[in-house]
């Protein structure tokens, strides 16, 4: 994957969403990328509002009028502290409509936004833009948590051996050319639940096991060949996926997490989803997931 061009950040202008601006302004620092700044404002709650409250005011006027007096306030901010010129684009609509709309008109190379609202409502409602996104993925997306205080030093990519996996680790390589990147396999044998409620004994379990484990080993040795990294540290564990990812997240000290959203077939894209999410809401570091 060539270098970024275009950066786009989703705010809502929260402490969260400031974050992933942060975060962006120093991955478009580090790669000389340029970067804007997209505020939306969905339109049918304020205009309910207005009808039972106010219905001589333009709600959504000043809500946008405020919104761009705060979005430029952000761009100054990161201006100040990264040396970088933020464009600003403030607009009401379809909260995903518009965004994919930047997107494509920018050809954004990363989406980027915070993991949290400012409100209950607000992260309801933020977690399902980020589900909607994961859903439409019109480029990578970034989830961003805490606030950054330096480069990516330690990327965990968990694979799965399909072309997005691939992706991903290209995607790893591109983000964070500089980090350690630790390629993770989660495995877990085919219909074990099944074999053990047949009472098969101890030992044929343990060797079925180590069958999937030799054949899982091969398989993360020729992708890691494959994607130009013979030499990275490759880690194979049994268990569930989301939460030995979960796990060697905080015993390895990553601070990105890149995850493909989606497996090779329509069984693996269920199980790779439910994963996606799961890393999502579990993970405390920041979390890429490539399409």
């Amino acid at each position: 994957m060539n270098p970024l061009k275009h950066i786009l950040v989703a705010t809502d202008l929260s402490p969260h969403a400031r974050n992933a601006a942060e975060r962006a302004a120093y991955l478009s620092n580090a790669q000389q990328a340029s970067l804007d700044l997209l505020y939306v404002a969905n339109p049918a709650p304020f205009e309910r509002l207005k009808q039972l409250v106010a219905p001589d005011d333009d709600l959504l006027k000043r809500v946008l009028a405020s919104a761009v007096e705060r979005t430029r306030a952000l761009a100054a901010l990161l201006f100040q502290r990264y040396n970088i010129s933020a464009g600003v684009q403030v607009a009401s609509g379809s909260v995903i409509t518009e965004i994919t709309r930047v997107v494509q008109d920018k050809r954004s190379d990363l989406l980027v936004c915070g993991a949290k609202g400012q409100s209950v409502a607000r992260r309801l409602l933020l977690g399902s833009t980020v589900q909607k996104m994961l859903n439409h993925m019109p480029c990578p997306l970034l989830v961003v948590k805490p606030a950054p205080r330096d480069a990516y030093r330690t990327v965990l990519v968990p694979v799965d051996f399909s072309a997005v996996s691939l992706r991903a680790i290209k995607l790893a390589k591109a983000i964070a050319p500089q980090a350690e990147i630790i390629l993770l396999h989660v495995y877990e044998a085919p219909f074990e639940g099944s074999v053990r409620f047949a009472h098969i004994d101890h030992d044929t379990l343990t060797h079925y096991r180590n069958v999937i484990r030799k054949d899982a080993q091969a398989q993360l040795a020729a992708l890691s060949k494959a994607a130009g990294m013979a030499d990275a540290r490759q880690i194979l564990v049994h268990g569930d996926p989301g939460w030995r990812i979960a796990e060697q997240e905080q015993e390895l000290e990553c601070d990105l997490i890149v995850v493909g959203k989606q497996g090779a077939s329509a069984l693996e894209e269920l199980l790779v989803g439910s994963v996606t999410k799961h890393v999502l809401n579990e993970s405390q570091c920041d979390v890429l997931v490539a399409p």
